[in-house]
């Protein structure tokens, strides 16, 4: 069972662009930048709490995703992940209907990696703001954590879902975080 294991932070531009200069001082290059609509469905065993089920576009790709998140009080949160691409986007979320799931969020984000050591470190803009993950052991998490200066940054406990189902406007039974049209696939700048 795979298990992924990250933090997360909320950050400012300010203290975005400060950690963009370490991780380019530290040697680390930015991979593209992907522009993500991720609808988190509702039904079955999604509604008993604890898991989710994503469909995730990015950049011409699809991928179908499992979360069952681990009790825990830590910013570092541990959660089962199972993921498979998908060939058909439009497909499978016909077949999550004709199962009964049903779209219950939709966010939408770019986003840009960076590796440092066995870290992968994602730098995150959403309609609703600018975060980071730092995702590897926890050992490596605290270790990059003090290579980037990201110490003093509070971690973000909530999941984007969850930050989407707070700050997000409701179109009928959907809740939705997106970009204006004209800012959908512009680079985090």
């Amino acid at each position: 069972m795979p298990v992924e294991i990250e933090k997360k932070y909320r950050l400012t531009k300010r203290q975005r662009e400060a950690i963009i200069r370490r991780l380019l001082k530290l040697g680390a290059s930015p991979e593209d930048v992907e522009f993500e609509e991720n609808t988190i469905y509702r039904g079955g065993r999604i509604d008993l709490g604890g898991c989710s089920l994503r469909l995730r576009r990015v950049n011409g790709r699809a991928l179908l995703t499992f979360k069952q998140r681990f009790p825990g009080k830590s910013p570092i949160k541990h959660q089962r992940e199972e993921e498979t691409e998908v060939a058909d986007a439009g497909a499978i979320a016909a077949i999550l209907q004709s199962l009964e799931f049903s779209p219950a969020l939709v966010y939408e984000k770019r986003r840009v990696r960076w590796n440092v050591g066995k870290a992968e470190i994602a730098m995150d803009e959403l309609p609703f703001g600018l975060f980071m993950e730092i995702e590897g052991s926890e050992q490596e998490i605290a270790r990059v954590e003090k290579l980037l200066g990201a110490e003093a940054v509070p971690a973000v406990m909530e999941t984007y879902p969850a930050l989407t189902a707070q700050l997000g406007r409701k179109r009928g039974a959907v809740t939705e975080a997106r970009f204006a049209r004209s800012a959908r696939k512009r680079s985090l700048q």
